[in-house]
């Protein structure tokens, strides 16, 4: 079992960045891979991006490719979620979530994760 904790959201104006990060307890992170998630008010969740777990994969959604960067840190048991050029479209809760599943294909679906952190809140202003 994993527990996560989400840290680095807060206002940022528009084509702005942010940092988010998600520290995980337990010493079994690397064994996870993990996702970025946000849901915006009076939207379903939508994933953001994957890594798994040597962070040789990743994938991103089409609408925040080559804008954000996930990456982790097994030694520190920590996930990153680099976002720049942030539009107010993407003011929503971020989540990061943990998944024991092994799939080759990135873990899409928020379904196939086990683990959720609490989110924290990004607001983009216009």
């Amino acid at each position: 079992q994993v527990q996560l904790v989400e840290s680095g959201g807060g206002l940022v104006q528009a084509g702005g960045s942010v940092r988010l990060s998600c520290a995980a307890s337990g010493r079994t992170f690397s064994s996870y891979a993990m996702g970025w998630f946000r849901q915006a008010p009076g939207k379903e969740r939508e994933l953001v991006a994957t890594i798994n777990r040597s962070s040789g994969r990743t994938y991103y959604a089409d609408s925040v490719k080559g804008r954000f960067t996930i990456s982790r840190d097994n030694a520190k048991n920590t996930v990153f979620l680099q976002m720049n050029s942030l539009k107010p479209e993407e003011t929503a809760v971020y989540s990061c979530a943990a998944s024991v599943k092994w799939s080759l294909l990135p873990l899409r679906n928020s379904d196939e994760y086990s683990y959720w952190g609490q989110g924290t809140q990004v607001t983009v202003s216009s």
